[in-house]
């Protein structure tokens, strides 16, 4: 049960927050001057920090459920991790910044800002998941497979971002099914590393998992229930900025 809740939490992610990091990604071909811009990033605004909290229990869950894993994985994928970590924070940075400052040049400084780092975070995740796509699961991997497997993967970041936007911005048109295809393939290959992972053998003792497991079922309908209601709310298409 704990690794169906981890592969719940994780497809989230990618799905949701994926979304997001493409939209990133894509920023500059999504709005060619400033306001344009201003736009897009509205697009995203209200669901970024939303869709880091299933990136929180992915973490959470694997570090409490799976420590044995856990410890397999970190220390040697530790500097895609700081990476991640750090695309994550400037990206972030950015879309926080953005509106806080009157000067004309500081948009366009933050813009950057977000590109930069949505690029940064979808080439760490692009490249930790094509190594355990390969099994290599206490290093970073390379090699001419990793490479395509990991430009494979950024694409699709960016092309989910781009149904994302197609979902979120005025006059653009069939969102929906390209939002549902590239999340389709993003689940898959978050499936697909879960599947070349081992489990049963590096889950925590039996009284923490009856803890564990239970606790995160109870939080979970919260998590969907905030998730619903944040999709709901801002169902409609973006027609001005805002800010977080």
């Amino acid at each position: 049960m704990a690794a169906v809740l981890l592969g719940f939490f994780a497809t989230g992610y990618f799905v949701l927050g994926g979304a997001d990091i493409g939209v990133g990604m894509m920023l500059p071909f999504l709005g060619r001057d400033g306001g344009r811009r201003r736009l897009v990033v509205a697009t995203i605004v209200p669901f970024f920090l939303a869709n880091e909290v299933w990136l929180v229990a992915t973490a959470g869950l694997l570090i409490g459920a799976f420590p044995a894993l856990e410890a397999e994985l970190f220390p040697g994928l530790f500097p895609l991790i700081v990476a991640l970590v750090t695309g994550w924070i400037v990206r972030d940075m950015g879309l926080w910044s953005r509106e806080r400052a009157g000067a004309r040049v500081w948009p366009a400084v933050c813009d950057t800002v977000v590109t930069l780092g949505s690029w940064t975070v979808a080439g760490a995740w692009a490249w930790i998941l094509a190594g355990l796509l390969t099994g290599v699961t206490d290093g970073v991997a390379g090699g001419a497979v990793v490479a395509l497997l990991g430009a494979v993967v950024v694409a699709l970041f960016a092309l989910h971002g781009l149904a994302f936007a197609g979902l979120r911005l005025p006059g653009r048109t069939g969102g929906r099914a390209r939002f549902a295809l590239t999340a389709g393939a993003l689940a898959a290959v978050v499936l697909a590393v879960g599947a070349r992972l081992e489990f049963a053998g590096s889950a925590a003792d039996d009284a923490t998992l009856r803890l564990l497991v239970p606790a995160v079922g109870a939080v979970l309908p919260l998590l969907l229930i905030g998730q619903v209601v944040t999709w709901w709310v801002f169902r409609h298409r973006v027609a001005g900025p805002s800010s977080p």
